[in-house]
């Protein structure tokens, strides 16, 4: 399960690829909100959130950096 959540992954390391995904999820909130959704539009909201704050201010792309697999 802890796999689930790993967003500190290679695949991330273009910055296009992590904006894509920060507003394809605050996007998901919006359609939530407005079809009458605030339970899932605030989950949606805090996963947005979650996922902005990991991929611009905890991530760290350096080769050999803490997120590094290898």
């Amino acid at each position: 399960m802890k796999r689930l959540f790993e967003v500190r992954s290679p695949f991330f390391v273009p910055v296009w690829r992590r904006v894509v995904v920060v507003v394809l999820v605050f996007g998901w909130a919006l359609i939530e909100l407005s079809q009458g959704s605030p339970g899932w539009a605030l989950l949606f909201a805090a996963a947005g959130a979650w996922c902005a704050w990991q991929f611009f201010f905890v991530f760290d792309q350096r080769p050999g950096g803490p997120n590094d697999p290898d």
